[in-house]
This record gives structure tokens, C-alpha cells and sequence, in this order.
């Protein structure tokens, strides 16, 4: 039997790597680069709270956030072909490392708002090297057939488990500095003001970006690149952009798993911006509220994380990776109704119901995103992907930003749930039929290939994997 060749635009030099070892070492990039913005969640809005800054502002900061990201998916999705996965990714992290520092130190409101759009930023650019990274390996080492579907779900499993535990960290530090005596009196009277309790946790994940950067640096190989300059890498970018527009257009199956995205993003704006409300109603304080959403959030990811682990079995239950995002989407349709059925009232069972209604989101949404990711590396070779997922990640945080300020403008009760529901069960449809195969070779007889999305002549543009993780957005 003759062995299928590696594809042509992954050339020998990854270090010798296994499979094995590549995804241990892809699972620990996602795990470190996603604890420290678990770690923000808690306590984010009560430290701009803390600094003087209005809820105005406050939505401001994320808007900069989520809209910077948005702008830069796609310009950025090309540069890791061109410069490598590896640089591009300790950017992302140095990024970040000078992000949370602003937003741990920053008393100004101009300070805090260039920490959120540089986390922005890193968030655009990391949203697919570390996949690629991955699948090029794989492939480089076993070649195109080789299993990625485990992979991708231990890497969702790693962010999810990543963001619990940064939630229960970043939730936990500052209550238990509360207990030592004058502890936070002397943090701010030492530095000025500049560190508070509700600062730790930011500060805490500047140091755990600066660990990322040298485990990218040094445990992620990758072969040579052809030397490039910078009017090369900026002349393409309108190339990348355009090529990323066509995909949904030039396949089906890219065309679901796109849409699939937006209403994933518009089931998690409904979840982030109503549930945090709901807890606070529950506890009839918005302190106790907090505390119980980030434990609340801890759990969801913890599902998410679990559905991701999931995901091949579910995969070979339903018998194709098609059938087992119609079964996910179903779960999360399911739980989006649950929580809308409840909403006007806090009884022990609606309660139970409504936690159950959360649970099932999370759960469907981690056991969707390995799936859906594994038919898209099937769709697309290694100069397609990143800009595939660039165009995944930005369908879903621009509906994600659409359909918070819906659900915002919409009266409180079950409407906005039920139109989430809506949203993810059209999603779902998609599925019921199976996609057209890839196309078949002309010749009788010869090997079957994957469909790969052509990309427009010029210089080469990162077109790298875009991890789509759609419950770790850090709003």
C-alpha cells in the first residue's frame, strides 16, 4: 500500500513529531493562552466598577474589544502562513501580556480601553495557529487521512477547562484577600493606588501569558519558511480577505458550518447578557448574583468541556459528523427553550429547570464545535484553513454583537430565548440533509482528495486554522 504523501504546502519540519505529541502539545497552547481570560470574567466588570467607570463606559470597553477582533479576523487570518504559527502566536500572547496589564493597572479610562482593544487583537490573531500548528503536523507526520476529530476535541476540552478554572480563580482571589486584615489597604497604598484586590486576578494572567509565550517558543517546531518582507504580507491581505468571502459561496458544507457559527453567536449573546441578570434576581443582591453566575459559568464550561470530549462518540453514535451537529444543535435549541419557559419565575424547579436549560447549551455547543471543525479540515488544505476559520470566528462574533443588542433592546421575559432558540433550531436544519461529497477525481480509479478552497495568486497569506471556540468569548 502506498503511503498518501503529506500535502504540498507542509514541507518536513516539525521536529519529528507524533501525532500523540503534537496533541499534547497543541492541548497545553490552549490551555494556557485561555486560563488567564477565564480569569478576567469575574471579576472584569466589578474592577472597571471599582475604578470609577459607568456602565456606559463598561459596555464601551467591550465594544472595543469585540469590534477589534471583528475588524482584524480576517486581515490577520493569512499572516501564520506567511510568517509561521509559532511567531504569530507568542504576538498574540505578548499582546495579551501587555493588555491584562493595562486593564490590572490602568485607573484611566483611555488605559483600560487600549487593554481591551489589544486583547481584541491577540484574540484576532490567535484564533487559528495553534489548529493549524496542529493539523499540519498531523498531517506532515500520518498524512491527510489521519484522525483529527480527538485532537480538536481535547484542545475545546483544554479551553473550556482552561476558562472554568480561570473563572473559580478569578472569582476566588480577591474574596480570599478580603480575609487578611488590611491586605487590600496596603496593596493600594504600596503601589499607588494601581493594585486593588479585583486587580490580582489581571495581573496573575499577565504572568500566565509570559509562561505561553516561551512554551510556544520553545515547543511548537515548524518548518522553514520561505523569507518574506512586509510589503508582501500587506499586498496580500485584501487577497486573504476576498478568498475568505468566497468560501461559503464555493462550497456547501463550508456554507452550513458558517451559518452554524451565527447561531452559535446568537445563542451565547442571549446566555452572556441574560443570565448574569437572572442570577442577581435569584439572589436578590447583585454581589450573591455574581458569585453565583461565576460559579454558574465555571459549570458551563465544565460542560462544554465535557460535550467536546464527547464529540467522536457522538460522532460515531449518529453515525457521520453531519448527523452529530443536527443531534448537538438539538441540545442546545433544547436548553435555549428551557430557559426561556422559566424566566418568570424563581421556584426550586424552574430554578433546577432553568440551570438544566444552561447546562444543555454548553453541552451541545462543545460537542458541536469538534465536528464541525472536522468537516471544515476535511473541506480546505493548509493554504485555506486559517482563512476558513477566521471567516467562522467573525460570522460568530459579528451575529454575537447583533444579537446581544437585540436581546438588550427586547422586553425581559421568554421572547429573547425563544428567538435564540429559533436562531440555533434553523441552524440545526441545515443538517438534516447530508452535503454534497467532494468532488471525485476525473480519473477512474484514482485517490479521492478533499476539496480545497483555491486562494487567490500572490504572495502566500496565513490561512492557518482559526480555533472557534464560541463559549470563550471573555464578555
Amino acid at each position: 500500500m502506498t503511503r498518501a504523501p503529506a500535502p504540498a504546502s507542509v514541507s518536513p519540519g516539525h521536529g519529528g513529531l507524533d501525532g500523540t505529541t503534537a496533541r499534547r502539545r497543541y492541548v497545553t497552547v490552549s490551555f494556557l493562552f485561555w486560563l488567564p481570560i477565564g480569569m478576567s470574567i469575574a471579576t472584569g466588570v466589578l474592577l472597571f466598577t471599582e475604578r470609577g467607570m459607568g456602565l456606559a463606559a463598561i459596555a464601551g470597553f467591550y465594544a472595543v474589544h469585540s469590534l477589534t477582533a471583528a475588524a482584524m479576523e480576517l486581515p490577520t487570518g493569512g499572516l501564520s502562513d506567511v510568517i509561521g504559527r509559532r511567531p504569530v502566536l507568542a504576538i498574540a500572547g505578548l499582546l495579551n501580556l501587555t493588555a491584562f496589564t493595562l486593564i490590572g493597572l490602568g485607573a484611566a479610562g483611555w488605559a483600560i480601553a487600549l487593554g481591551m482593544g489589544l486583547m481584541g487583537f491577540a484574540r484576532a490573531l490567535s484564533s487559528g495557529p495553534a489548529e493549524a500548528w496542529y493539523v499540519d503536523t498531523v498531517h506532515a507526520h500520518a498524512g491527510p487521512d489521519a484522525d483529527l476529530r480527538t485532537g480538536l476535541a481535547r484542545g475545546s476540552s483544554a479551553t473550556s477547562a482552561a476558562l472554568a478554572l480561570g473563572t473559580l480563580l478569578g472569582g476566588g482571589l480577591p474574596w480570599l484577600l478580603g480575609f487578611a486584615p488590611g491586605v487590600g489597604e496596603w496593596l493600594a497604598g504600596a503601589t499607588g493606588g494601581l493594585v486593588i484586590p479585583l486587580s490580582v486576578p489581571a495581573l496573575l494572567g499577565a504572568l500566565v501569558e509570559g509562561v505561553f509565550v516561551l512554551y510556544v517558543l520553545s515547543a511548537l517546531p515548524e518548518p522553514t519558511r520561505p523569507r518574506t518582507t512586509l510589503r508582501r504580507v500587506v499586498g496580500g491581505v485584501p487577497a486573504a480577505v476576498a478568498a475568505g468571502l468566497r468560501l461559503g459561496a464555493r462550497d456547501a458544507l463550508i456554507r452550513r458550518v458558517l451559518l452554524t457559527a451565527s447561531a452559535a453567536g446568537a445563542a451565547l449573546a442571549a446566555v452572556e447578557l441574560l443570565t448574569p441578570g437572572r442570577a442577581a434576581a435569584l439572589m436578590g443582591a447583585a454581589e450573591s448574583g455574581a458569585l453565583v453566575f461565576a460559579g454558574l459559568a465555571c459549570a458551563g464550561f465544565l460542560a462544554s468541556a465535557f460535550g467536546s470530549q464527547l464529540a467522536p462518540l457522538v460522532a460515531r453514535f449518529t453515525g457521520s459528523g453531519e448527523r452529530a451537529v443536527l443531534a448537538s444543535l438539538g441540545l442546545v435549541t433544547l436548553g435555549l427553550a428551557l430557559l426561556g419557559l422559566t424566566t418568570h419565575t424563581t421556584s426550586p424547579l424552574a430554578t433546577t429547570v432553568a440551570v438544566t436549560g444552561y447546562g444543555l447549551v454548553y453541552l451541545g455547543l462543545g460537542a458541536a464545535g469538534p465536528n464541525e471543525n472536522d468537516l471544515l479540515h476535511r473541506r480546505v488544505d493548509a493554504s485555506g484553513r486559517a482563512t476558513a476559520l477566521s471567516v467562522q470566528s467573525l460570522s460568530l462574533q459579528l451575529v454575537a454583537a447583533g444579537a446581544g443588542l437585540g436581546a438588550g433592546a427586547l422586553p425581559p421575559g421568554p421572547l429573547p430565548w425563544l428567538l435564540a432558540a429559533t436562531a440555533v433550531l434553523a441552524g440545526a436544519l441545515l443538517w438534516v440533509r447530508r452535503a454534497a461529497p467532494a468532488n471525485a477525481p476525473a480519473t477512474p480509479g484514482a485517490a479521492r482528495s478533499p476539496v480545497v478552497a483555491p486562494v487567490p495568486a500572490g504572495p502566500p497569506l496565513d490561512t492557518a486554522p482559526q480555533e472557534a471556540h464560541p463559549h470563550a468569548r471573555p464578555t
